[in-house]
């Protein structure tokens, strides 16, 4: 009798897969890095059959993990980033390299497209502006600088399309990951006259079918279980794209609820019944027909902080290893006796982009010779913090916002989910779940298999909370005096983005 679902969750560092019970208990799971390149600026991406290849290391751990075989499991569900490019040609092979949602090569095209007034639009027809790192810019830019790899494009899919591919043979994406480009913000279907606003009319022949996220779009092939473990049959749910898998994973699953998470994007969401379209969000497809999921988004989250860790903090991590605890408890004295002092460093957390303008940049203001690595460190994680309050600000306007629920490597830490509750001035719960976006998958899966009805009821059994952050008033007070100073820091910046990244003479 199988004991368990898998949800398997690619994203931009590393791919899990994780079995979860009746209940959404975690048994076992398994991780892989996935190596990112960068082979020229703004370029990131990823070798195809290495990221296949750690996917199933994943899955043969999570297995081993929770003392279990192939047999055990019942269904499995789908999660990958979203944005980018995993192309492949007519004979379904790799098309080269996958393109990141981190890519920002496309920012010319996004800067065109703008400066000839084509925004509005867009946004009417699809419910979003476009970024550089939207599927509609990179096929552009391909278009336009690789027409050789263009004209040899046979499916255009995305990172959990990819892999789903390679484990039943099966091309096909989901409704929500559909809507990242191409589909009408009403109708929430392909339409041909999307494409044509891209100047792309012949992608649509080149586009997955879009499938209901708990639908099955494929069963296990001989060569994917010997390759991962799995048995040959299972059946493979169409998934969600990563950010709406987060969020049905920490139960946010009804109108109204907002999403955060901070993990290499901020992410910030909420459901809609109706498309409510407005610059500042995306407003894609929800996980039911009728149902819409509104993101404001942007890659400029905790990525700052495994950057800053990474750079300058390698005798912290040499000591956590030797020690065998995280990194992060090494730094924690620093960090304390930095929220201890009066703050003044304001950090821009724009290492991959930013909510304000195509071309951006990180940048730390008003540091002084008295300031020490913990200052820098405090300033950062309020920087990110801020990051998402802008995007939260903006979603209060077109929605009613009254708690959030949090994930993300913020999620871990108390003083982190603290200062998200103080920033917001919103209650903060923070669900008791590892791996949600795993577990979002996987309750896809949980339909599929028959266990529930619908993604709600798997909710309802399945998302649990672990904690919640009340606002300190007068510790919200101090941030919405930082926040501002913040926001007016950017403003003042702004200008100077272009030269700084070598796009103008200037």
């Amino acid at each position: 009798m199988t004991k368990y679902v898998l949800g398997i969750d690619s994203g931009l560092t590393i791919t899990k897969a994780a079995l979860f019970d009746e209940q959404g208990r975690l048994a076992g799971v398994g991780r892989a890095d996935v190596t990112r390149h960068e082979p020229l600026p703004r370029h990131v991406e990823r070798d195809m059959e290495e990221h296949w290849l750690a996917t199933c290391k994943a899955i043969a751990d999570a297995l081993q993990a929770a003392g279990a075989t192939g047999d055990d499991v019942a269904a499995i569900g789908m999660s990958g980033h979203g944005d980018g490019l995993y192309p492949l040609d007519r004979d379904s092979r790799p098309l080269g390299r996958a393109i990141l949602s981190l890519d920002g090569r496309a920012h010319e095209v996004v800067e065109r497209w703008q400066a000839e007034g084509r925004f509005p639009t867009m946004l009417a027809a699809m419910g979003q502006e476009v970024a550089p790192s939207s599927p509609t810019a990179v096929l552009s830019w391909i278009k336009q600088h690789e027409p050789e790899r263009y004209a040899r494009f046979g499916h255009l899919l995305y990172c959990k399309d990819w892999l789903r591919f390679r484990l039943t043979g099966s091309i096909a994406t989901d409704r929500t990951e559909a809507s990242t480009a191409f589909t009408n913000v009403q109708t929430q279907l392909y339409d041909p006259d999307v494409a044509a606003l891209f100047d792309l009319p012949e992608v649509m022949e080149r586009l997955p079918p879009a499938l209901e996220p708990t639908s099955i779009a494929g069963y296990v092939t001989e060569d994917a279980a010997q390759a991962t473990g799995l048995r040959v049959g299972t059946p493979v749910a169409a998934g969600l794209h990563d950010v709406t898998a987060t969020a049905v994973g920490i139960g946010v699953v009804e109108a109204g609820q907002l999403a955060l998470v901070a993990g290499t994007y901020c992410i910030n969401e909420v459901i809609s019944s109706l498309p409510v379209i407005d610059r500042a969000w995306f407003c894609r497809n929800g996980f039911a027909p009728g149902t819409w999921m509104n993101m404001s988004i942007s890659p400029a989250s905790s990525a700052n902080i495994d950057w800053f860790v990474g750079q300058f903090c390698r005798d912290a991590a040499q000591t956590a290893k030797a020690q065998g605890v995280s990194v992060f408890q090494v730094l924690e004295p620093e960090l304390a006796a930095a929220f201890a002092r009066e703050g003044g460093i304001v950090y821009h957390p724009f290492l991959y982009g930013s909510p304000h303008a195509a071309v951006s940049s990180a940048a730390f203001m008003g540091v002084l010779g008295r300031h020490e690595r913990g200052d820098l460190m405090r300033a950062l994680i309020e920087g990110v913090v801020f990051n998402h309050r802008t995007h939260v600000d903006a979603l209060r306007r077109g929605f009613p916002l009254d708690r959030a629920a949090l994930a993300g490597g913020g999620a871990r830490s108390p003083r982190i989910a603290q200062l998200f509750a103080d920033a917001l001035n919103l209650p903060v719960v923070v669900p008791d779940a590892e791996e949600v976006g795993a577990l979002g998958a996987a309750m896809c899966a949980g339909v599929a298999a028959g266990w529930f009805d619908h993604l709600s009821d798997a909710a309802a059994v399945c998302c649990r909370a672990s904690s919640t952050y009340q606002p300190e008033p007068a510790a919200a007070a101090r941030l919405d005096l930082a926040y501002r100073r913040y926001i007016r820091s950017v403003g003042t910046v702004q200008g100077l983005w272009p030269s700084l990244n070598g796009s103008d003479a200037a």
